[in-house]
């Protein structure tokens, strides 16, 4: 489905209304000149509210000036927003120096607000804490030097890790695997993995001792097979039905509508922040969808919602984490890595055996059985936390049918 989206304060009325409530949320989006004064500013502006007959509005701050009007000096309109100002300097102070550990009282006297400001101030801006920062950062650079072959313990070093204890803590959620093992790519570990038909077509499981590290769905078992051998490119990969039938059987009951909750142990690299939106995702309802604003606001970062759908993007395991149960805000269907027919399949089905009426439910109980259409097309109502879907000829199958 074609959706044309209307860009926030597009009408001069809308722009209005921003300017009244000085929502800072506007800043950016466009600029408003006084012309009794002969100064522009931004929307959330503190100086005194004008008149409406007296407002010119403007897109850039460079059309503003061209039309006469100089910045405010309150505001600085040209300059960065006050906020962005704040957090960039936090950052660049959390950046300088990797191996120096901040508190958040250090941090606030280098950037001159006050920790509790700073504290709810980053966590809008950024999504995640300045502590959560600082770990991120930590980890980025102790992959980047794995990566380089720098040997474990200068790379623990140069990356800020007080002790090597620090960071063998840590290397679970930082890595997915042991230090050494991903200097090595994985060289060292054992990744058992099988394939199989089902009817979102074939799925392929992958698991190290510690739980499974992948669920992925294709047209191809051997592509799909390449792409794993490519995410572990130097382990011991080994093809074995029978050790990881046990987990095929959930997914396959789970596609057949017996299982609604997955029993599976996890071994998964995930970062604070990722974490939190994988765990927001499994607390969505079967049968329902959140929007990726809702996703947003759950996690406690209303304005990380491109952060939220990287995090969806990059859910290693299908199913388990239900990242098919995010979809844009105003309904529709985003990407999904597997597919938009299968997370449309999926939708409906759901939605279908949590009771929810669906579009197409009669075309749907008399479908053949399931074959993922390339040509689906389908929509989802967040907002009411059910999904609908609608398809072309043939109309999208219902995983009730499956094979």
């Amino acid at each position: 489905m074609n959706r044309t989206v209307t860009p926030a304060w597009s009408t001069d009325t809308e722009r209005w209304d921003a300017l009244t409530q000085r929502d800072p949320h506007a800043d950016g989006a466009f600029f408003y000149g006084v012309k009794t004064t002969g100064v522009f500013c931004r929307p959330s502006c503190a100086s005194r509210q004008p008149r409406r007959e007296n407002v010119d509005f403007f897109a850039t701050a460079d059309a503003a000036r061209a039309a006469g009007y100089r910045d405010c000096k309150r505001c600085q309109p040209g300059g960065l927003p006050r906020e962005l100002e704040i957090v960039n300097r936090a950052c660049a102070a959390l950046d300088a120096d990797p191996q120096q550990r901040l508190t958040l009282a250090q941090l606030s006297d280098a950037v001159h607000v006050s920790p509790f400001h700073l504290q709810r101030l980053f966590k809008r801006v950024v999504g995640v804490s300045p502590r959560q920062y600082q770990a991120a950062q930590r980890g980025a650079a102790l992959r980047e030097a794995l990566h380089r072959g720098t040997d474990v313990t200068r790379a623990t070093v140069d990356a800020g890790f007080g002790s090597p204890s620090r960071m063998y803590e840590s290397a679970p959620t930082e890595l997915g695997m042991a230090p050494s093992a991903y200097r090595r790519k994985g060289a060292g570990l054992t990744v058992h993995y099988a394939s199989a038909p089902t009817a979102l077509g074939f799925v392929l499981v992958a698991a190290t001792a510690k739980g499974i590290c992948k669920i992925g769905f294709g047209d191809d078992a051997a592509a799909l097979a390449t792409e794993l051998r490519g995410e572990f490119a130097n382990a011991e990969l080994v093809e074995d039905a029978a050790r990881l039938a046990p987990f095929i059987a959930q997914v396959d009951a789970y596609l057949h509508g017996t299982r609604q909750r997955f029993d599976l142990p996890l071994d998964i690299d995930a970062t604070a922040f990722r974490q939190r939106v994988w765990d927001a995702l499994r607390r969505i309802p079967y049968g329902e969808t959140r929007s990726y604003s809702d996703i947003a606001e759950a996690v406690g970062s209303p304005r990380a919602v491109r952060a939220v759908a990287s995090a969806c993007a990059s859910n290693p395991v299908a199913l388990a984490i239900p990242c098919h149960r995010v979809v844009q805000k105003g309904g529709a269907l985003a990407g999904y890595r597997w597919g938009l027919p299968r997370k449309a399949a999926l939708l409906d089905a759901e939605a279908h055996r949590a009771g929810v009426e669906s579009v197409d439910a009669s075309a749907a109980h008399t479908a053949a059985p399931l074959r993922v259409q390339a040509n689906a097309v389908v929509t989802a109502t967040a907002a009411t936390g059910k999904s609908k879907a609608k398809s072309s000829t043939p109309p999208t199958p219902n995983l009730d049918h499956a094979a």
